[in-house]
């Protein structure tokens, strides 16, 4: 079979996609072997290549959905055949992190994992993440397109349902395909959606959906505009969705006194903000974090992504296994919304 995989880069600095060939993989006992039938390039995918992202184990490809193509001795809930989306990080649900409520940050989470990975024809899913609740079917009225849409979604999902409130203004700094699933869940929410950034493609993109007030941060003074748009105050809200430093900076200049700064996108390794502590506390403003999701979260995905086609709308590009660098030539430009593979 065909499966992306990474290999140490020159120097040892990132890491290189390849595309090899596999033996296809065979389920242990409580195991499924998957046929991929579409999977999402994400953001975490282009910053592991680069060697900036070391949260997890360095596996591509974790937005798959496809069909179960043979079932492990004692797997019982699934069968050849099925439609199923694979969450690659499954926690405990039993340690006390996860009893308080902070399940992405159990000690579990990140060691579990769909393998080889995602970018596969076919690919395994440990017992583990059957047995804790990690595999969803999929209906037969959702696309494996929208499939592969779930997990960004949850995690989208997650932060808003931790972070934000109704009736707030809430900036979406960074226009992407998960700053726009941000805006799409914080629609039915009635709060004032403000989104930024300084891809053109990208804002465009974002007009067109009619998503909000949209804002080009090369042109537009991004917090004047907030304090103009909420009477003098900022937003209560920003919601970071992307790792750099600048974005980061725009987010707290346009948040009001006791507003909250949510990290969404992960910052590279090494990254460091220069920011007045003082600044901070005198002006109450909070800096909290949104990281993966859990099986409530891509159950509540799966359910919005079925009735609401505006998220398959967010697919731009689709490439083959074989055309995996064009795919992250595409997805590292700027111009892309969602990068979708296929086998």
């Amino acid at each position: 079979m065909k499966s992306i995989v990474l290999k140490s880069g020159d120097g040892g600095e990132g890491f290189k996609p390849e595309l090899a060939e596999m033996a296809v993989p065979a389920p242990g006992p409580g195991e499924l072997v998957v046929r991929m039938e579409a999977c999402g390039l994400c953001g975490t995918d282009l910053e592991k290549m680069r060697g900036e992202y070391t949260a997890s184990m360095p596996v591509l490809g974790h937005e798959a959905a496809g069909i179960i193509s043979s079932v492990g001795e004692g797997v019982t809930a699934f069968k050849e055949g099925d439609r199923v989306f694979p969450h690659h990080h499954v926690p405990c649900y039993e340690c006390y992190v996860c009893r308080a409520g902070d399940e992405t940050m159990c000690d579990m989470y990140r060691k579990s994992n769909i393998l080889p990975g995602g970018f596969s024809e076919y690919f395994r899913v440990p017992e583990w993440n059957i047995v804790k609740g990690g595999v969803l079917p999929l209906p037969n009225e959702v696309t494996f397109e929208e499939g592969a849409l779930i997990e960004p979604t949850a995690c989208c999902l997650r932060g808003i349902r931790k972070h934000a409130k109704a009736g707030e203004t809430v900036l979406v700094v960074g226009a992407g395909p998960v700053g726009l699933m941000h805006a799409l869940l914080l629609e039915p929410m009635e709060v004032k959606v403000v989104i930024s950034d300084i891809s053109r493609p990208r804002l465009e993109f974002a007009e067109h959906v009619r998503l909000g007030l949209v804002l080009d941060a090369s042109r537009d003074d991004v917090p004047a505009r907030l304090k103009a748009e909420t009477q003098g105050r900022g937003a209560d809200l920003a919601i970071v969705a992307s790792g750099s430093k600048a974005a980061i900076m725009q987010a707290l200049g346009s948040i009001r006194k006791g507003g909250r700064v949510c990290l969404f996108g992960v910052p590279p390794k090494g990254s460091v903000l220069g920011y007045d502590i003082s600044a901070l506390y005198n002006s109450g403003q909070q800096i909290v974090t949104s990281y993966g999701a859990n099986d409530v979260d891509t159950k509540a995905a799966l359910r919005i992504i079925a009735s609401n086609q505006d998220f398959a709308r967010l697919v731009t590009h689709r490439f083959p296994l074989s055309k995996f660098d064009e795919a992250v030539a595409v997805a590292s430009g700027g111009e892309a919304m969602k990068v979708v593979l296929t086998p």
